[in-house]
């Protein structure tokens, strides 16, 4: 699957933008390594959902695009797939939970897409947009189930390498495990003596109680600041994925993500969601060891202003 990923990437090439990689001596200092934070908040849409979202509809047929698109998302990937129907004039249908931050929630609709709020207390966000799909007709783009998205999203690791040069140990939010797992294969076919380690919220832990039993577990809507991880489980092609290319899994608190979203805004100007610190809690709150060059998928930068003064007030 390298083979689709390193294909992705001449895809993506003059649609995505390159993201910068950052760096800190204040921060290598106080974990003891050299860390490179690849900067997907500077990403079309504020988000690496873009690469996956712009790969995947791009490879369907006429007649497909002619149809629309549908997906599900609480919001990164719903702003991904209504700015690529925009600009490859594909109309798109959003289902997304009424709970989602407002900033999301507006982008999606000022991108041109047909938004579906509904309430996750009483229904599926899968279910409902299937029953959608059936009725009109259209192509589903799943936020992170789906082997097109996955090769979209394992650019950025891709990127990074190149960016960075060889790595020993990549760190990378994990919500449904897409990301994780296309910088995991992207990490291994670069360096396959790169650690990779995939990091997700102690509230939301279904991915790591998955990866240590080897058996699917799920949690449903799990109440953490991290929005973009409170997908109920990882994927049927994702969490195979994970188990063969992902080394370990992490987590950490509420606090320990506070403090690393913090930590960027003060110390390196960055404005970075809950969702795109988990890599960095990580290595601050010394839940591992970072290895001699580590770097950090740093997932997206949407964040409202509520959510944001409340944690730099904290």
């Amino acid at each position: 699957m390298f083979n689709t990923i390193i294909d992705a990437g001449k895809r993506l090439k003059g649609h995505a933008n390159i993201t910068p990689v950052m760096t800190s001596g204040t921060l290598n200092k106080l974990v003891g390594a050299s860390v490179y934070l690849k900067c997907e908040n500077f990403q079309k849409i504020g988000a690496f959902k873009f690469r996956g979202a712009f790969n995947s509809i791009s490879k369907l047929s006429n007649k497909e695009k002619l149809k629309g698109v549908i997906t599900y998302s609480s919001g990164n990937h719903a702003q991904a797939v209504a700015l690529v129907g925009k600009m490859l004039n594909i109309q798109t249908t959003i289902v997304m939970p009424d709970n989602a931050p407002a900033t999301k929630l507006a982008a999606t609709r000022e991108y041109g897409a047909n938004v579906i709020e509904y309430d996750p207390e009483m229904a599926s966000r899968e279910e409902l947009a299937l029953k959608l799909q059936a009725e009109q007709g259209l192509t589903m783009i799943p936020p992170f189930d789906h082997l097109d998205v996955i090769a979209g999203q394992g650019t950025a690791a891709l990127e990074l390498f190149d960016q960075a040069g060889p790595l020993d140990m990549l760190l990378t939010p994990c919500g449904g495990g897409g990301l994780l797992s296309g910088c995991a294969i992207a990490s291994k076919g670069v360096n396959p003596g790169c650690t990779v380690i995939g990091v997700e919220p102690k509230l939301a832990d279904d991915a790591t109680k998955s990866f240590k039993t080897k058996t699917l577990h799920t949690v449903k809507n799990p109440d953490t600041i991290a929005d973009g991880t409170r997908t109920s489980s990882l994927g049927k092609i994702t969490f195979p994925l994970v188990l063969e290319y992902v080394d370990d899994m992490i987590t950490v608190s509420e606090r320990n993500i506070i403090s690393a979203v913090q930590f960027l805004f003060f110390r390196m100007k960055l404005v970075v969601e809950p969702s795109g610190v988990l890599g960095l809690a990580a290595l601050l709150s010394k839940k591992i060891n970072p290895e001699k060059k580590t770097g950090i998928i740093l997932s997206g930068g949407n964040i409202d202003a509520k959510t944001m003064g409340m944690i730099l007030n904290t």
